[in-house]
This record gives structure tokens, sequence and C-alpha cells, in this order.
């Protein structure tokens, strides 16, 4: 019996900043083959939930004879919408910040912009470390193979020596450097001890995956396989789009997602469609053939949206989307609510990818994209941003946690749940630059409503640049 909780202490270790709160996790063992010194080891698995990546599987090796022990993340969940990239900017002289959380998928490439130095995915596998852990890594494995680098081509075990020094130092805290972590899956994480508060030195962007990308993580039919075996049925004319792009992305190409019913019904609250549309399309899961429903409504006090509809009945994947129509308007649009009962909280909400959202009253700022795009109530965005904060913050609520960070995002979600109690009067923001969100007045004429104002503005050259309208002709 003490030998079994001396095994589940080795494992929890691997993990101690985000200890789950049941001590009874089933652990296993099985035999497995050391790469060190060919003998027999014994790895224990554990699959638990850990915020931010839904399920994973942690495995743990340990050798008795060499001594050679590693750990390695492997993701359970899903993959995410779009691809992201943080980028951490290490000052000289601040060890603190090497001892930040990362989370590396098995499917992200970590860059140290100053050394021109990368890790690509093979090179580390998924795991849960620090930023001081992966460079010392990389370090002794580059330095692993010096001496035969030495007898066999001088010249470059020399610069390589010359580079570890460089490399080391980054490890250690003497230099300056950006840390960045690209990740085309989507699960990967660096931890903002600021949080629920920006970060000014890391910077978050999310990307959409290119086509080798998507044929790299195994969702498409790579293009060297593409007419082998049994003729596709799918018309080349038709675009095929992966399951992981489907759904609310960039700023003018999708603003909301949800089911059909959710969406009509938010919107019939305003209008009715006078005409669905229906046309043949393909299932962005399956490729089978499948049929998308259009509809465009008007919303008052906003503009012409496209509701689009999908299912399909091979595989049974659902999907749609809601749109703006027109054009790009020319400013950005900056919307504050004051919220000061509950019935202001049942105010209906378009959130489109591109709004960044604030609440002054508990220091809280997310930029454009955190959220992606949804129809909601005031309530319901509030709920979703608490909800969206503890999964991908989860490293808060470990055991591990300093006590006074702990004790700020407790606190931080208490005043969370005061919002929606509204106890007292607090104020959201929606800042879009493309324009695209929207709230409902609680008037019939908006311009009586005192409790709801707008703004538009120019919008920055950066931007601009962001959505790409740098590079349209005039």
């Amino acid at each position: 019996m003490e030998e079994n909780k001396e095994q589940i202490v080795d494992v929890r270790s691997v993990v101690e900043a985000v200890s789950a709160e049941d001590d009874e996790v089933p652990i296993y063992e099985v035999e497995s083959l050391c790469m060190r010194c060919h003998d027999n080891g014994i790895t224990r698995l554990m699959l638990t939930l850990i915020p931010h990546f839904r399920k994973i599987l942690l495995s743990a090796f340990e050798c008795p004879h060499c001594g050679e022990r590693n750990n390695e993340v492997q993701f359970a969940g899903e993959l995410q919408p779009r691809g992201c990239c943080y980028t951490l900017k290490v000052s000289a002289g601040d060890p603190q910040v090497l001892n930040r959380q990362v989370v590396k998928s098995e499917s992200a490439t970590i860059k140290v912009h100053e050394l021109d130095f990368e890790i690509p995915p093979e090179a580390q596998r998924g795991s849960l470390s620090t930023i001081e852990g992966i460079l010392s890594r990389a370090a002794d494995g580059l330095e692993a193979l010096q001496d035969e680098r030495r007898k066999a081509d001088p010249k470059t075990a020399e610069a390589l020596d010359q580079f570890l020094v460089k490399l080391r130092a980054c490890a250690t805290g003497n230099s300056s450097f950006t840390f960045i972590v690209d990740d085309p899956a989507g699960n990967s994480f660096i931890e903002n001890p600021h949080a629920p508060s920006p970060d000014p030195s890391l910077s978050l962007k999310f990307y959409e995956r290119t086509q080798e990308q998507q044929e790299a993580l195994g969702y498409v039919v790579a293009s060297s396989q593409e007419g082998e075996g049994t003729v596709n049925p799918v018309s080349d004319e038709v675009p095929r789009e992966p399951h992981g792009t489907v759904g609310a992305r960039a700023g003018r190409q999708a603003i909301a997602q949800g089911t059909t019913d959710q969406i009509a019904e938010a919107l019939c609250r305003y209008t009715s469609p006078e005409e669905v549309m229906t046309f043949p399309s393909t299932c962005g899961a399956c490729a089978a053939k499948c049929e998308t429903r259009m509809f465009v409504t008007n919303i008052p006090y906003f503009k012409e949206v496209i509701v689009m509809a999908s299912s399909c009945d091979s595989c049974g994947y659902r999907n749609s989307e809601l749109k703006p129509g027109g054009s790009i308007s020319d400013k950005a649009k900056r919307i504050i609510v004051h919220v000061k009962n509950t019935e202001d909280l049942n105010r209906d909400v378009i959130k489109s990818d591109s709004a960044s959202v604030v609440i002054p009253e508990v220091d809280l700022e997310l930029t454009s994209g955190t959220l992606g795009g949804m129809v909601t109530t005031i309530e319901g965005l509030v709920t979703k941003i608490r909800e969206t904060l503890e999964r991908v913050h989860g490293f808060t609520f470990g055991d591990g946690l300093e006590e006074g960070r702990k004790e700020k995002w407790q606190d931080f979600s208490r005043r969370m749940n005061k919002l929606l109690e509204v106890k007292e009067p607090w104020t959201l923001i929606l800042d879009d630059a493309l324009s695209n969100s929207f709230v409902a007045p609680i008037t019939e004429d908006i311009k009586d409503d005192s409790q709801l104002t707008s703004e538009e503005y120019e919008r920055s050259w950066e931007q601009n640049d962001e959505f790409g309208l740098n590079d349209m002709d005039a």
C-alpha cells in the first residue's frame, strides 16, 4: 500500500503546478523499453482533466537500472478552431519570468528570435514545463554529442560551443530574448501571472491554419495522396474546409457561432426571414455532400446580416454562422453599456471575433479574438468570460500556487459573480475595429436608451494591418 502512494506522489510531481483536487486518480503501469540502457522500465499513465486542455494523458517513465526519468503530455482534447502564437519578451536579470509555466503541445514550435534558434515539434514532445526548463533541455540535447562532433567536424563543434554559451545565458536570465510558442493546433499556453489583467510583455495572436498545417495535423488528406485509390465524389470546384476551421473566425468572415435554433431565436426577436435559400455544399467534417440554408435579415440600429446553417446527414455534423452583410465599415465602433439592473443583463449581444471586451470595475480587458464570436446576452457574455478564464488560467488553482496569487484569483472570481448580481452599477465596453458588434436597446428608440451609447472613431494603422485592410486597393 505504501508503494502505491509513492507512485502516485511521483506522478504528481510531473504536474505539481496543476495538481487535481481529487487524490484518487487512477494510475496505470506498463512495462516499456528504456532508450538509454535498453532494459525494461516502468511507465505510469494518468488520464486527467486539466483546465485549458480538456483531457490530457500524462506519462512518467522511470528506469530502475540506469535511473533514466522523463515525462510527456499527450492531448486528448479536440483541435482548436485556430492556431495560436504566444510572444513573450524576457528581460535580462528577471529570473521570475523564466519560472512561467509553459504548456507545449506535440505540434508546437518554439523559437528564440535573437538567436535565430528553433525547436521543432518533433524535438520536444508535448510537455508541461517552464521557460528555463525548455531552454535548458534544448541546450543539454545539443551538448550531448559534442565530443563526437569535435572529432568529426571541429569547426561545427566550436561554433556550437559558442552558440550554447548564448543559449544557456538566456536559460539563466543573463540575456534578454524573445520567447515564441507557435502552435497550429491552438493547444499550447504560456502562463500570465498578471491575469486576468493583460501582461505588457506577453502577446497572443490567433491565426487561420494553412493547407500544409492542416495536412501536418492530419485533418485533411495530403496533396500527394490526392488522386490515389477511389475517385473523390466531391467536385473540385467546391472548396473543402477542414473541421477545425468552421465556426467563428476572422473578424469579417464570421461573427457568431451556435446552433441554428439559438441564432434564429435571437434574431427573429427583431425580424423574421422573408426567404430561406438552400444550396448544395460539402460537409467540413467528412467531405460528404450536404445542404446549406441561408437567409438575409436586418437588425434595427445594426446592419444587414447573413445567417447560414448546414447539417450533414452522413456524420451528423452541424454548423451555423452569422456574417455581416455589405461592405467593411469605414470606421471602428466602441459600444458602452451601463448595467444598472437585471433587465440590462437580458440585453441581446452580438460580439464579433474582432471585438475586445473591457469591464473597468473588475480590471478586465480581453483582446479581440479571445472568445471568438457569439450571439448571447450580457449575462451570457459575463458567464462565458468567467468560465473561459477559469479554464485557460487553470494553473492558478493548483496546490503549488503562491498564496497571494491564489487569493487574487479568488477575489476576481467573487467580483465577477457580483457583476451578475448587479448590486452595484458596472460598465461593459465592446470595442470593435470592424463595427460588427451590437448591443440591443431596451427602449423602442435607441436614442431614448440613456444607458447605451456608441461612438465611432478612425481605425489605427495597426488595426487596418491586422485585418489586411492596408493591402487592399483603394
